[in-house]
């Protein structure tokens, strides 16, 4: 009996000691789990040995000129057969090739690097890889790694990926002499208003959908076209434990971080930068990762700002990999397609996502949700709150059924407008799904349209929440092919037009529905021979435009 005291004590003086452990340590990013919608585990920073290595003793010369790739790589293979460590990079300006990381590798930047990526293409090989969401060829990444463990690039250093001698140019998106200074450098230029740095880039975009040659190439024929399949910067693909902190990434050839089939990924207090006019110069790529947080951290870029994916069309579904626990807070979005964006390759689903505290000014779309027939695929359980907008291009939050690759402002300046169909097509594993989605905590001010809810006839959008919100823009929030919406305490004051629009909606909830329209303007405008159960809190019945073919029935107003 005694013995058996003694171990029951004892047992309990580990747990305790334990427990107080768990107290008294303090996980970083802790205060990001409170009140967390989902379960999700601690994502851990990677460590590494205390072993350091300075660049300086590989040969390495700072001094911009000087061609460096020998340098990392001997580094990183010393360091690893080590067992890995910290690379130092001291200050100055380090010209390089492709870097490829080793496992238990943080290369860190001191203030005052550079490095700086060789324009020079034959340094890049062709390499089998994912982009856009499909298993294609692209150039060699300027940063790469593949199945590692525990790497990180930090510091308060720079890396710039010289993107300006891969990337297209249109020449809408740039100033009269920046477009002849281009063009005047060499390259050729497709009608009058599209150049490519070379014959081979030009012919690949030609023979290419979204950026993936489309048919079977000879070896020749890759080659043919190596200039047009640009790298992303920064690809690490079925790696676990990667951090990025404190670094500024910019001027990528194509996407610039790219973290893929990953598993704990970090990214805190970092800045990615491309040229507004930079073709798919997308900021940060989260594709098919699980236990992901990006904090503390701007992004200027050409395209999307923070996108989450998951593989595309039938390649994305058969990976069937989600993109899952993700984390998104203290983020500001300057520029770009779309702050918080997710797909449109999103084939292998998205769910349990947390964006927070977030900032966009001055992008395309804020909250921008985008896929097509076509896809499959579901994206689920994403909360958004605390969020804020201004000087939104087209819509503050959109949701895009009918994406066609082409940026929402670009679509606007071509004239397209909302696509609507009303046919409905057979409900397969094509059929892209987006539902259990929660926003809450929303001011946007001075965006063009409110909203657009834009679903499948055959698809709708469910299950949508919006809770506290302000919005100002130049037209209402408008709803198409929609069901399970709630509404609370949302205003709308658009400068023209009705504050709402609704089309073959179904199952709409409204409390506390404001807004505030011109004289010669009605409160919502209702269409749709498919629309049912409107509950309208806060719109007068006189206040409300019905079409013909619209059931009055299917409309209640309190």
């Amino acid at each position: 009996m005694k013995k058996y005291l003694f171990l029951l004590l004892s047992t309990f003086i580990i747990l305790s000691c334990n427990n107080k452990e768990a107290v008294n340590s303090k996980y970083k990013y802790e205060y990001l789990y409170v009140d967390l919608q989902f379960n999700m585990p601690y994502v851990q920073r990677p460590t590494f040995p205390d072993r350091h290595v300075n660049l300086l003793d590989y040969g390495g010369n700072p001094d911009g000129i000087t061609l460096n790739t020998s340098a990392f790589a001997d580094a990183m293979q010393d360091l690893s057969k080590k067992g890995g460590g910290t690379l130092i990079v001291p200050k100055g300006i380090w010209f390089t090739g492709p870097i490829v990381f080793e496992s238990n590798i943080n290369m860190y930047l001191e203030k005052g690097a550079l490095i700086l990526f060789s324009p020079d293409k034959d340094l890049y090989p062709l390499v089998e890889t994912i982009f856009e969401g499909l298993e294609t060829r692209r150039c060699q990444s300027p940063i790469s790694g593949r199945n590692l463990e525990n790497i990180a690039i930090t510091g308060e250093g720079s890396i710039n990926g010289s993107g300006e001698a891969w990337r297209p140019l249109k020449k809408e998106k740039v100033t009269e002499s920046h477009w002849k200074s281009v063009v005047s450098s060499g390259g050729v230029v497709r009608g009058d208003n599209y150049w490519f740095p070379s014959e081979g880039s030009l012919k690949g975009f030609e023979m290419s959908d979204m950026n993936v040659p489309r048919q079977d190439l000879s070896e020749e024929e890759w080659l043919e076209i190596k200039d047009f399949l640009r790298p992303v910067m920064v690809s690490f693909i079925e790696c676990k434990n990667l951090l990025l902190e404190g670094v500024l990434f910019e001027n990528s050839p194509a996407w610039n971080i790219h973290p893929l089939m990953c598993e704990n990924v970090i990214l805190d207090g970092v800045f990615i930068r491309n040229p507004g006019y930079s073709q798919n110069g997308d900021g940060l790529d989260l594709e098919s990762c699980v236990n992901s947080i990006i904090v503390n951290s701007l992004f200027d870029v050409g395209d999307d700002g923070i996108c989450i994916k998951s593989g595309k069309d039938e390649e994305g579904r058969l990976r069937g990999r989600p993109t899952e626990n993700v984390i998104v807070e203290n983020c500001k979005v300057f520029q770009g397609h779309g702050g918080f964006v997710v797909g449109s390759e999103m084939s292998g689903g998205v769910k349990n996502i947390s964006v927070k505290n977030c900032q966009f000014l001055g992008t395309d779309v804020g909250l921008r949700f985008k896929s097509n027939r076509g896809r499959g695929g579901v994206v689920e359980n994403i909360f958004i709150s605390d969020i804020y907008m201004f000087n939104i291009a087209t819509e503050s939050i959109l949701f895009d059924l009918f994406y066609g690759g082409k940026s929402a402002s670009e679509a606007l300046a071509d004239g397209d407008t909302t696509p609507i169909d009303e046919h409905e097509f057979p409900v397969t594993d094509e059929t892209p799904v987006f539902k259990n989605i929660y926003v809450k905590n929303l001011v946007s001010r001075n965006a063009r349209r409110a909203m657009l809810f834009n679903g499948l006839p055959e698809m709708n959008i469910e299950n949508i929440n919006l809770e506290n919100a302000f919005i100002t823009a130049r037209y209402g929030a408008e709803f198409s092919e929609s069901r399970d919406i709630n509404l609370k305490n949302v205003t709308i004051i658009p400068d023209e037009g009705p504050a709402y629009l609704f089309n073959n909606v179904k199952n709409f909830e409204a409390e506390g529905l404001n807004y505030l329209v011109a004289k010669d303007s009605k409160a919502a405008k209702i269409t749709g021979a498919n629309t049912s159960e409107l509950q309208l809190s806060g719109l007068p019945e006189g206040e409300v435009d019905l079409a013909s073919d619209v059931n009055k029935d299917a409309i209640e107003f309190n």
